[in-house]
């Protein structure tokens, strides 16, 4: 970089974004393009949609439901959400001052932050944690309280997340079933989480998007249905993973009529509406026959087992997921300096893309021992991998 380059970039670049980095993942997923690699770095399907869904979409555009909805979502899709919550959780939210319909999950999460959170703030999050939280949580001027998360049970420490509370703690960021480590929060741990959010006044912010993809009988518990969370919880969710429409991104919020009120406004001035004939679609793929859910986790832990024997096979150790879509896999046998390295290495001269587990984490040092691979593929493009990864073996 010259001298006036440096020069414009601290002209003109604004401070909140000055540690952003480019998505490690989203990186790894243009290398897997450059190098013609096996791409198990980034959280999207390589198998179709369901039909019926597609074919609803195709409908809502033929049917002309092409321009800009109601910013908070079309009234039929906010009370198939609603339904679904009432259905699976026995959650009731009002369609009109509780429920917002979002670009995808992401734009859920940094218009939930910017709606509630002033500089100083402080949210506590877990650790490791999916990389945009480091980003949203900077852009809105909020404090970072970070609690670990110990493998390989990735469970924490009920002491140390107590003493993450204090009186500047604005909220706590929740991610179950947990990217990039799959862990599934079980009922006590949740109740002991709301305990603290209601001795402290602070808020829980879920991210629950991998809701159904669930192994081992293992049961989601949305925090919002703890007693005394209903009116202190914002629950973010989307269509993207449980049907398979990552690029539709069509995701939403729930939240009390006044938490709702903060978080439409600012979502109005990000993205003033998602996608209308998405959102028609989705009124068809909400009213899904509980055994479309019972499938999707069968379907997905047939490929957990087949990602653990392939990476077992080829030497790393990997931790056993409870939900979502991800292995976080040991790389200590392979004898490199750290994850970067390795996930350079992998792709560009075995041909398999993964995410370097750093990138998950904001402490210095800590996760280079790990990278995480994702299992939302067909089982060709596994199988695939395994054929590539066996050079790692010599």
């Amino acid at each position: 970089m010259t001298s006036e380059q440096g020069e414009r970039r601290q002209r003109f670049s604004a401070t909140r974004t000055a540690q952003f980095v480019e998505s490690v993942i989203r990186e790894m997923t243009r290398l897997a393009h450059l190098h013609g690699a096996v791409n198990l770095a980034q959280g999207f399907p390589d198998f179709p949609a369901p039909a019926s869904i597609k074919q609803a979409a195709i409908e809502a555009i033929a049917a002309d439901h092409n321009q800009y909805p109601i910013t908070w979502g079309t009234k039929p899709f906010r009370q198939a959400i609603a339904e679904k919550y009432r259905r699976t959780y026995g959650l009731d939210f009002d369609p009109e001052r509780e429920i917002t319909v979002t670009c995808g999950s992401t734009e859920a999460m940094i218009a939930t932050l910017l709606a509630t959170m002033n500089p100083g703030d402080e949210v506590i999050v877990f650790e490791p944690f999916y990389e945009n939280y480091f980003p949203d949580t900077q852009m809105c001027g909020a404090v970072r309280k970070l609690v670990t998360l110990h493998p390989p049970e990735w469970s924490f420490d009920r002491e140390e997340l107590r003493r993450a509370f204090g009186p500047r703690t604005k909220a706590i960021i929740l991610n179950t079933p947990n990217n990039p480590t799959g862990r599934v929060f079980r009922r006590e741990e949740l109740e002991f989480i709301a305990a603290l959010c209601q001795e402290y006044n602070a808020l829980a912010i879920t991210d629950e998007i991998y809701e159904h993809i669930l192994y081992d009988g293992l049961e989601h518990v949305p925090i919002m249905a703890i007693e005394g969370m209903r009116d202190r919880t914002v629950l973010i969710n989307s269509m993207s993973k449980t049907y398979s429409v990552t690029g539709w991104r069509v995701g939403w919020t729930l939240a009390a009529p006044d938490l709702s009120a903060s978080i439409r406004k600012v979502h109005d001035f990000l993205t003033v509406g998602a996608a209308t004939p998405m959102q028609q679609a989705g009124v068809h793929a909400l009213a899904s026959e509980d055994s479309y859910y019972r499938e999707l986790s069968a379907h997905y832990a047939e490929r957990r087992d087949l990602i653990l024997e392939i990476l077992t096979e080829a030497g790393f150790k990997p931790l056993k997921p409870q939900g979502a879509y991800y292995v976080m896999a040991d790389i200590s046998a392979f004898g490199f300096a750290n994850d970067r390295d390795f996930a350079r290495h992998l792709v560009e001269k075995v041909g398999v893309a993964a995410v370097p587990g750093s990138s998950f984490f904001e402490t210095p040092g800590v996760g280079e021992q790990w990278i995480r691979f994702c299992f939302c593929k067909k089982v060709e493009t596994l199988e695939a991998a395994r054929q590539r990864l066996r050079a790692l073996r010599g």
